[in-house]
């Protein structure tokens, strides 16, 4: 009897040793990830200091333009690339690229929509595979997407709702 409870000790404390040792929890990171999209999209948009032929927008410290086509900018953070897509012809309040976005991921673990000031803001997430996601923001007919870690998910949320907070079609 002696012989069992340092063992049974020992078994306990190596469970939560290795429970503690998994990775972010995914329902925990997408709460935090709709916190920084929510509170980017309500900030005052970052001052424009990128520009296409089509499009004016915020691009973070870091990141760089890799390519522009029609209604995309591809952007490279490093060795991340992030999708900047602009419908020229919805606004900043439409729907058209929000339910096409939920439409295409299928059936996406998490769906956030925001309004205020005539806008509507959006973050959609689909897990891939065990601890990465696609991620899309966006506000109206403009959204950036990525694929990015489970932990990772908030500071993304808030780079890529600032970038779509930022973006003007140019007259």
């Amino acid at each position: 009897m002696k012989r069992r409870f340092p063992t049974a000790i020992f078994i306990i404390a190596a469970m939560l040793v290795l429970s503690a040792c998994g990775g972010p929890s995914f329902e925990k990171e997408r709460e935090k990830a709709r916190v920084e999209a929510k509170t980017s999209f309500e900030e005052k948009k970052k001052k424009a200091n990128e520009k296409t032929d089509e499009i004016s927008f915020y691009l973070p410290f870091g990141f760089e333009v890799e390519e522009v086509k029609p209604n995309n900018v591809i952007l490279k953070n490093g060795a991340k690339t992030y999708i900047l897509f602009y419908n020229p012809h919805e606004g900043k309040d439409s729907r058209v690229v929000f339910d096409a976005t939920t439409q295409a991921y299928g059936d996406p673990e998490a769906v956030d929509e925001f309004q205020g000031e005539g806008r509507l803001g959006y973050l959609v997430i689909k897990q891939l595979d065990e601890g990465l996601n696609s991620l899309t923001t966006g506000i109206g007919g403009v959204k950036v997407t990525t694929e990015t870690k489970t932990g990772s998910l908030d500071d993304e949320a808030k780079v890529l709702m600032r970038i779509a907070n930022s973006v003007e079609i140019n007259k």
